[in-house]
C-alpha cells in the first residue's frame, strides 16, 4: 500500500487542493507514489487544532502517516482588540500546542517525518484593502494581523523545531527574500497566491527529499506501462506485486 502524507493546518492548507494549490502539486509530484491527504481546517489555531489531533491520528492507527505537515500560526497570531481577536493565542501557548502536536505524531509513529511550517508573512496593507472590498466603508480601520507579529510566531516555530530536532520550513523568512513578495505571493494579504504556493510546494518537497521522502527514490505502486509486456503482462504483475 502506498505511504501516506497528512497535510495538517488552516485555511492556507485546507484551500491546498485549488487549481494552482500546493497540496495538489505535492499529489502530482508524489503520484503513484504516496497518497496527499488534505486535513486543513479554515479559521481554526492551535488551540482548537488540538481538539482534532486523536480523530486524525488515532493511536491506535495500524497505518500511521509516512509524513506530515503541520501549518498553524497565521490565526493564532491575530492580533487582540481587532476584528479576529477571538482567534488569537498567546505565542508562548503557540509554541506549547505545536510541541503537544509533534509529541503525539511521534507517539503515533516514532519514524514518521514531521515537518513544521511557520506562518507566511502578512500584507498588512493587502488585508486593509481586501476588507474594504467586503465591507466598504464598515471596514476594519487597522489591520487585525501585522507582518511583525507573524515574524514573532514564525521565530517560535523555528526554534521549537530546532528543540525538538525535527525539520520546519520558514516561510516567513524565504518569502520576503523575494521583491514585491506582498502582491507575488499573496492574494489578499494572508493566503496564497498561486506563485504563493508554488514556494511551498517547493520548499515541501526540498525538505522530504532532504529527509527520507524523495519521490523521485519512491517505486511506482504497480508497475510502470513501459514493463508490462503485451504478450505475457502477468509476468510484470508478478515480479512487481510479490
Amino acid at each position: 500500500m502506498r505511504p501516506q502524507i497528512v497535510l495538517f493546518g488552516d485555511s492556507i492548507t485546507e484551500q491546498s487542493f485549488r487549481s494552482g494549490g500546493w497540496g495538489s502539486s505535492l499529489a502530482n509530484t508524489y503520484s503513484r507514489k504516496a497518497d496527499v491527504l488534505v486535513r486543513g481546517y479554515g479559521g481554526y489555531n492551535t488551540r482548537w487544532a488540538l481538539f482534532l489531533l486523536t480523530h486524525i491520528f488515532p493511536l491506535n492507527s495500524t497505518k500511521p502517516p509516512a509524513a506530515t505537515t503541520i501549518f498553524f500560526g497565521a490565526n493564532d497570531a491575530a492580533l487582540l482588540g481587532r476584528n479576529s481577536e477571538r482567534q488569537h493565542v498567546p505565542v508562548e501557548e503557540y509554541k506549547e500546542n505545536l510541541k503537544k502536536m509533534v509529541l503525539h505524531l511521534k507517539e503515533c509513529s516514532p519514524a514518521m517525518l514531521v515537518v513544521l511550517i511557520t506562518p507566511p508573512p502578512v500584507d498588512e496593507e493587502g488585508r486593509k484593502e481586501y476588507a474594504n472590498s467586503l465591507y466598504g466603508e464598515k471596514a476594519m480601520q487597522f489591520p487585525e494581523r501585522t507582518n511583525e507579529m507573524a515574524g514573532v510566531y514564525a521565530r517560535q516555530c523555528v526554534e521549537l523545531a530546532k528543540d525538538l530536532g525535527i525539520r520546519a520550513i520558514d516561510l516567513w523568512s524565504k518569502m520576503q527574500g523575494t521583491d514585491g513578495w506582498q502582491k507575488k505571493f499573496l492574494s489578499d494579504g494572508l493566503h496564497l497566491t498561486p506563485e504563493g504556493n508554488a514556494v511551498v510546494h517547493e520548499e515541501v518537497v526540498r525538505v522530504f527529499s532532504e529527509a527520507w521522502l524523495s519521490a523521485e527514490d519512491m517505486p511506482y505502486d504497480f508497475p510502470h506501462h513501459s514493463e508490462i509486456d503485451g504478450k505475457n503482462p502477468e509476468k510484470a504483475f508478478l515480479q512487481k506485486c510479490l
